[in-house]
């Protein structure tokens, strides 16, 4: 059916979740999920501290937050059968760790051995996730794409480019929430998640798209200020002139965003904050 529908982002994800998702390739947030850990120390005296839990805190600041939230990238098959373990937890290769926490967790003890452990649970609702999405992408093309309903391996369907456009935003709501994906130069991906109203939460995601933090603000202001006419138009005078003046920046390689995307970027973002996606 994503064939079908002329929509690439959703091909994508059905093919990720059916056979993995590369290295390359942000996992939705619903396969991130967290990692507790417990460590072995020997210390003077023939002493030591068996399986003690190590504080979250303690793995990020010397190994980093991957550490503790493991994006699952096996196919949703290989989940399904880590979710029906019986034991309890499922176990991962925590090593390296042993060289990255000597002296950071107890001084002068030695790091003997560190383990990190996955609940099953976890991976059940991942399963769940996956699940509930497809049924939730179902009922929402049906609705708001009814040409969807008749598509067969026999029979495809040809949607106007606006439906098209539907069945992406469809896809980036259901599997993402509220989050926009922005393909930019070279099949990288931008990713825009602003809460409606919120300037922190714009100005923070134009600056992680590549807007540098003056020119973040200054758009987010011009947004706040001057209302948007439609979903279709979001973007004012104001907000087109302030476009006009900076796409050369964008152009010239001065800021982290090519002139291609600063458009879509700066409209994805306009509809986010004003609530009109």
């Amino acid at each position: 059916m994503a064939s079908r529908l002329g929509s690439e982002p959703l091909e994508d994800w059905v093919k990720y979740e059916t056979e993995g998702y590369p290295t390359d390739v942000e996992v939705p947030e619903y396969r991130i999920i967290g990692v507790a850990y417990k460590g072995t120390w020997s210390g003077p005296w023939n002493s030591g501290i068996q399986n003690a839990p190590i504080p979250s805190a303690v793995i990020e600041t010397f190994a980093g937050e991957d550490w503790t939230r493991n994006k699952v990238r096996r196919s949703i098959a290989s989940v399904e059968e880590f979710a029906k373990n019986t034991d309890g937890t499922l176990h991962i290769n925590a090593s390296d760790l042993i060289l990255l926490l000597q002296g950071k967790v107890y001084q002068d003890w030695a790091c003997n051995a560190v383990t990190g452990t996955i609940s099953p649970v976890a991976m059940r609702e991942i399963v769940q996730s996956v699940r509930s999405r497809v049924l939730e992408l179902t009922i929402e093309l049906e609705k708001r794409v009814p040409q969807s309903v008749g598509v067969t391996l026999d029979n495809p369907v040809s949607l106007k480019p606006e439906g098209e456009a539907a069945v992406t935003q469809i896809y980036n709501q259901t599997v993402y929430g509220n989050v926009t994906h922005v393909t930019a130069m070279q099949g990288a991906q931008i990713n825009l998640s602003i809460v409606a109203g919120d300037r922190d939460s714009m100005v923070g995601a134009l600056i992680k798209a590549g807007l540098p933090k003056d020119a973040a603000g200054e758009f987010t202001d011009i947004i706040a200020a001057e209302k948007p006419e439609s979903a279709e138009k979001p973007l004012g005078k104001k907000a087109l002139a302030w476009l006009k003046k900076n796409t050369p920046k964008a152009a010239s390689g001065a800021w982290k965003i090519g002139s291609d995307v600063l458009t879509k970027v700066a409209t994805e973002a306009a509809l986010q904050y004003s609530g009109l996606k």
